[in-house]
């Protein structure tokens, strides 16, 4: 429900940053960005209720870690819903490729209201499940967090259920994974914009070919194809080797309670940017679509050139950057877990 609110067009921070859209481009993105800071509140607020309310109710089961047992339940129920949850994701990308399908073939104008229509849903459905994946990805972590320290404590026989902030540390291992976190979604977005680079010098090239452009010849597809596989598997090898070294190297030099920091902080900081990218993302392309639709002077405005640019700051935030911070914070917990006595 709050993930609809911020991303629908339907209700104000939406409307808000179609508004701003009429001055133009950067308070469009201004606007944006701040209606993203403002998503974590409230889901903030609920994912700790979650835990809580699910950890009292297994404390009071009487049995054995019923706390955690609570929250395991918790979040097997959120996963109950996994299969509707992915029905909703697959909607939005069909939509939208149906949408470029029906611009193309120049298809009549009603039908394009409609595609419209059905890419802006798409956008919310594509935004309600990253809000679900994001929530489900807090449980899970909470529970791998308590297994890492479970399994320290077995491995060294000594009890370990406090991770101590003022051991300085365990703060500096706080300080360096709150700092990966933001340093990975740098890699991320900036691999969008260099394939986005190459993907545009390669279509440039192509438009100087007047047969293109007149329409008796087809363009290369297939180099545009090349570039965008490439980027995608060549841009992420770093960011890849730094999600799996940083924290082994974190563990091996100021050891496991250090790393319990490390891991706390980084999914905590994971969890809230992740809401940020997701959300502001979600609502930059529904601004966009809102003015379309009719608002603010529609298509070819003045607003709507300036609520491009703002989704097209939104893409690499909600379709990259942000999906991945869910993969980031479960591989950092799951990896910390399995290689655990290697940080004794």
């Amino acid at each position: 429900l709050v993930t609809l609110y911020y991303t629908d067009h339907h209700y104000p921070p939406v409307k808000k940053i179609a508004d701003a859209s009429e001055t133009g481009a950067a308070t469009n993105i201004i606007t944006g960005f701040s209606v993203g800071l403002e998503t974590t509140a409230i889901p903030a607020i609920l994912i700790g209720l979650s835990l809580l309310i699910s950890y009292w109710c297994g404390t009071m089961s009487g049995i054995l870690n019923g706390g955690l047992y609570g929250t395991a339940v918790a979040t097997v129920g959120m996963l109950m819903v996994c299969a509707y949850v992915l029905a909703m994701d697959t909607f939005g990308p069909i939509a939208d490729n149906a949408g470029g399908i029906v611009e193309m073939s120049e298809a009549p104008e009603n039908v394009r209201k409609r595609m419209d229509k059905l890419d802006a849903a798409g956008n919310t459905t594509k935004a309600l499940t990253k809000g679900y994946a994001i929530g489900s990805a807090s449980l899970a972590v909470f529970l791998l967090f308590n297994a890492y320290m479970a399994d320290i404590a077995k491995l060294t026989n000594k009890v370990f259920d406090v991770v101590n902030l003022a051991d300085v540390h365990v703060f500096v291992g706080a300080l360096l994974g709150a700092m990966l976190v933001f340093l990975f979604a740098s890699f991320a977005i900036r691999a969008v914009s260099k394939t986005a680079q190459s993907v545009i010098e390669a279509v440039r090239i192509q438009f100087k070919n007047p047969a293109i452009m007149a329409g008796t010849e087809k363009p290369d597809y297939a180099a545009v194809i090349d570039i965008t596989t490439q980027g995608a598997l060549k841009n992420m090898v770093i960011p890849g080797i730094l999600v799996i070294g940083f924290p082994i190297i974190i563990g091996v030099t100021m050891k496991y309670q250090a790393l319990a920091g490390f891991l706390m902080v980084a999914t905590i900081t994971g969890i809230l940017l992740a809401l940020i990218l997701n959300n502001s993302g979600g609502a930059w392309d529904n601004a966009k679509k809102f003015i379309e639709s009719g608002a603010h002077g529609g298509k070819g405005s003045e607003a709507h050139k300036a609520a491009v640019i703002g989704d097209t700051l939104g893409d690499p935030f909600k379709d990259t950057a942000g999906p991945s911070l869910h993969v980031l914070i479960k591989l950092l917990a799951t990896l910390t877990l399995v290689l655990a006595p290697l940080f004794i």
